[in-house]
């Protein structure tokens, strides 16, 4: 560890990840460590892509992110996966920003939702990683921007994960995680 001010950098030493992959489907029948979850504060479940991990990961998902909560937008905490299929062994719940035209600051926020789910899957050791659209769905980001911030953060992040799935929900969804990937690489 590299103490800079009050700050250690104890990532340093991870590669970027090796592999993203843009797949539709289901979050929760993924076959990774950890599954992310786009989480509200209160890590109590909701709609979208929460509420369907906390169906599939039982009440005890809930039970377990009351314990942590509250959680901030751009902030992660990590919960065993409960009754989610092996081998995904652990959900990481990051609250998205709403989006208010941008003018909040919400890309940056977006950023780190993506950048605090890296490093959380670092400290439990998770080597493969399903993130969805973070923030896409009611919380009303720009899918396009969304998927370029997701692809951007998740490539320039120093980690241990070898590989991440961006799970797409629908057709439009992929596209702009397709397109992003297209963008990034060249």
């Amino acid at each position: 560890m590299v103490p800079i001010g009050s700050a250690l950098l104890w990532w340093w030493h991870y590669p970027v990840v090796v592999a993203i992959e843009v797949v539709s489907g289901d979050i929760t029948r993924q076959d990774v460590d950890a599954v992310v979850t786009a989480a509200n504060e209160s890590l109590l479940g909701g709609g979208g892509v929460d509420g369907a991990i906390h169906r599939a990961a039982g009440p005890r998902l809930a039970e377990a992110g009351a314990a942590l909560a509250p959680c901030a937008p751009g902030d992660a905490v990590a919960t065993p996966a409960f009754d989610l299929d092996p081998p995904v062994r652990n959900v990481i719940h990051t609250v998205g920003p709403v989006w208010e035209g941008g003018v909040q600051g919400e890309t940056a926020v977006l950023a780190s939702c993506y950048r605090r789910s890296l490093r959380v899957a670092d400290q439990i050791g998770a080597r493969t990683l399903a993130f969805p659209a973070i923030a896409t769905g009611v919380y009303g980001f720009p899918p396009h921007l969304a998927a370029r911030i997701a692809v951007a953060t998740i490539l320039s992040t120093p980690t241990g994960v070898a590989r991440v799935l961006l799970v797409a929900f629908d057709q439009p969804t992929r596209d702009h995680l397709s397109a992003a990937i297209h963008e990034h690489s060249g």
